[in-house]
């Protein structure tokens, strides 16, 4: 079966076998429970989606894909700034939105869930994530080299 926005739920799998789970050992078990870490399949289907649609053709967007883009740079900041920046973009908490970190990682998690643990999901130098929904009106990228951006049309 062919991964899409509608089935994607269906290539959920254990947080075991997600090769990013050593970063989430340290969550309660309540919030580990709602991660939904995806399979390959789906994966590579979230990646293929932000490469076919040039989202970061330019750093840290495609040039005109966004109207507005803010940014934070993470090490000027201390992790409640950083939550409270990403609280005051204002999504609503419980929906879900999509993280990719590369063609084989990738997840479903709330945006609550973001803020409150985003220093396990983004890792300074070695990461380059992004957060989106279907829609693409919006994304994050986590960028490696310590700034996050915020793009909206």
């Amino acid at each position: 079966m062919e991964v899409s926005f509608d089935n994607i739920a269906n290539h959920v799998i254990p947080i075991e076998e997600h090769s990013l789970s050593w970063r989430f050992i340290d969550i309660p078990k309540e919030h580990l429970n709602q991660f939904k870490p995806l399979d390959n399949s789906a994966s590579k289907f979230l990646s293929d989606y932000i490469i076919n649609k040039e989202v970061h053709q330019d750093v840290p967007f495609k040039e005109g894909f966004f109207k507005d883009i803010e940014s934070i740079e993470i090490q000027d900041f201390s992790d409640g700034d950083i939550k409270k920046w990403l609280f005051d973009l204002d999504f609503p908490i419980n929906n879900e939105i999509f993280l990719s970190w590369s063609p084989t990682d990738a997840m479903i998690i709330s945006w609550k869930l973001l803020i409150q643990y985003f220093d396990c999901f983004y890792y300074l130098v070695s990461d380059d994530l992004t957060v989106f929904d279907q829609t693409l009106n919006w994304a994050l990228l986590f960028f490696h080299e310590g700034e996050i951006y915020y793009g909206k049309k």
